[in-house]
């Protein structure tokens, strides 16, 4: 809201950083209020019919696979500027944001996709979820056919998200930091230090969590670890997001303090 009512903030890097609370919001209003009533339930009544089920869980994948690809995006935005910050405008024009938004969301919604239709064709005889809310793994699980394809495709999905998202992190970032080395501007380092943690430490947090669930998924003995973890992985990065770049931005907070401040009243003589 913030981003659209000030028009100082109609920038390409604010702009692309909307697609991350926006899939925040979209990931967690689904999965969130489903979660919270369930706890107050008893076990006997939490029911979810196998439609909903695989709602949630493409709501689940989409969160998580949309965030890698957002962060991607938000990483060739901050090479862009630091690396040719004199053809800055002339590339990331509204054309290039939009470009940039719909091939984020569009491999997103592809990937996720395949994941899940490889899932829905499979016959089901079991019903029971060993998961707080419902993902690709725990619906596949519930089925006694083979489910070789899906591991594969699982597998690669995984491999192909990370590989992509740390490596062009990697590169775009070591890029970055050869430039600060070799200039001598002091308030580019500086703002280039300042932009670039920022989006690092949300990466991190993003890369940690998605590792973690994964992992876990691996070694049953540890299920409530992988529940407490994939709940976290909605929460955490959600809540921490507009915090670590909203507060890092001058203009952000030039707005709220002018907006937070009382307003004084001149009484008339």
């Amino acid at each position: 809201v913030l981003v659209f009512i000030d028009k100082n903030l109609h920038q390409p890097m604010y702009l692309l950083f909307c697609n991350l609370p926006f899939n925040d919001i979209l990931g967690n209003s689904i999965l969130i209020p489903r979660l919270l009533m369930d706890m107050l339930r008893p076990p006997s009544e939490r029911i979810i019919s196998y439609y909903e089920c695989v709602i949630q869980a493409f709501t689940s994948h989409m969160f998580g696979t949309a965030s890698m690809t957002v962060l991607m995006i938000m990483a060739f935005d901050r090479y862009v500027a630091i690396c040719n910050p004199l053809r800055y405008a002339a590339i990331m024009t509204n054309k290039m944001v939009i470009k940039l938004t719909v091939s984020a969301w569009g491999v997103a919604l592809v990937m996720v996709g395949i994941l899940l239709g490889l899932t829905i064709r499979l016959n089901r005889c079991r019903t029971m979820i060993e998961s707080p809310y419902c993902d690709n793994a725990g619906l596949f699980k519930l089925s006694c056919e083979s489910v070789f394809i899906n591991n594969v495709y699982g597998l690669t999905f995984t491999v192909v998200l990370f590989t992509a998202s740390i490596g062009s992190t990697i590169i775009t970032y070591t890029k970055i930091t050869v430039v600060c080395l070799t200039s001598n501007n002091k308030s580019l380092n500086s703002k280039a230090l300042k932009t670039c943690s920022t989006h690092l430490v949300v990466y991190m947090i993003m890369i940690f969590s998605g590792m973690s669930i994964i992992a876990l998924h691996r070694f049953p003995q540890y299920s409530d670890h992988r529940k407490l973890c994939s709940i976290l992985f909605h929460i955490v990065p959600g809540s921490l997001n507009p915090i670590i770049y909203g507060m890092q931005s001058k203009e952000v907070r030039r707005f709220l303090t002018k907006w937070l401040q009382p307003k004084k009243i001149i009484p008339s003589l």
